[in-house]
């Protein structure tokens, strides 16, 4: 009986496959690619109104003269700065009062949204939920000067909480164009406005918890104060440390137009911020060099301010807003 041997398996080659040719892209990235015509519009949008503009810091180092123009304007070099560098005392009072609403926004604003969000996840019935949601977001769109307007007509001399002191002849209280509360009054605002609005991406974070990971420390014994902080507060850290990173790039910011409608019932030693400074000093006074040399060292300090936070966020294991 004749035994038929099959030849061997030939080993598989290194080699790689012969070239055919250039290939047709495929279907994806032939819609791929009509998507991102989409982009253009946006990309032209983002050079005109923020990189382009950028070039203008150069009137930081120019005794910068509007009616000459930036090509004939007289080269200055580092005066403009000696603002800083010398501590004008306009200036220093313009960033002690930046860095004290900063500190207090960051302690009692940025919570704000995520002490609602957790309230707000709370409730069982999700149409109570929804309907609570739409009232704590329609302030968002409300515009600062429309917000000013409320405060004072509810808390100022002749709003509507004194005059029903004044009808049970308990006196008044001076709120609104008080020097001493205008710190306060700015933080109450600024939560009134944006804290429902800011639970958005708090609430989407919370949607995508496992519930299974709540039955199963349910099981375990834990009430819902250990879930919170053992479930719910470790599944919002990578967000929370996402927006405080980027808040900080903005920490030199504290409500411009917000400030400056009030700014002249209190005055400037407690209301004079950098952005108010900026404008007070350029567009009022006529010191361009210098209002751009302090915005110029403003943006510096704030890149300055997400890289080190960012780098930090990865000290701890935290994507932060970029991976290096």
């Amino acid at each position: 009986m004749t035994t038929l041997h099959q030849p061997a398996a030939r080993p598989p080659s290194a080699d790689p496959p012969p070239d055919d040719g250039p290939r047709r892209p495929s279907r994806r990235r032939r819609r791929e690619t009509g998507l991102f015509w989409f982009l253009i519009p946006g990309i032209v949008v983002l050079l005109l109104f923020q990189y382009i503009p950028l070039l203008g810091n150069v009137i930081a180092f120019q005794d910068y003269q509007p009616y000459i123009g930036i090509m004939h304007s007289r080269w200055s070099g580092l005066d403009n700065f000696d603002v800083i560098f010398n501590g004008d005392q306009a200036f220093v009072h313009a960033l002690v009062n930046t860095l004290e609403l900063t500190l207090i926004q960051v302690v009692f604003v940025f919570p704000a949204p995520v002490l609602l969000a957790l309230a707000l996840n709370s409730l069982v019935s999700e149409r109570l939920k929804k309907w609570v949601q739409n009232i704590l977001y329609l302030p968002h769109f409300l515009s600062w000067v429309v917000v000013v307007a409320l405060f004072q007509q509810m808390l100022g001399n002749d709003g509507m909480l004194n005059l029903f002191l004044r009808a049970h002849e308990t006196g008044s209280w001076n709120i609104i164009g008080n020097p001493d509360l205008f710190k306060a009054l700015l933080t109450s605002q600024v939560i009134w406005k944006d804290t429902g609005w800011g639970t958005i991406l708090f609430l989407a974070a919370l949607s995508r918890i496992d519930t299974d990971l709540y039955e199963a420390a349910a099981v375990d014994g834990a009430s819902r104060w250990r879930q919170t902080w053992h479930v719910t507060l470790p599944a919002l850290r990578g967000l929370v440390i996402l927006l405080l990173i980027l808040r900080l790039g903005d920490a030199l910011s504290v409500g411009f137009e917000q400030i400056l409608l009030q700014q002249g019932g209190v005055g400037l030693d407690q209301s004079e911020v950098l952005d108010t400074y900026v404008y007070n000093n350029g567009l009022i006074g006529g010191q361009w060099g210098v209002s751009a040399a302090v915005g110029l060292v403003k943006g510096i300090v704030g890149v300055v301010l997400v890289l080190g936070a960012n780098k930090v966020a990865h000290l701890f294991g935290e994507e932060g807003v970029y991976r290096s």
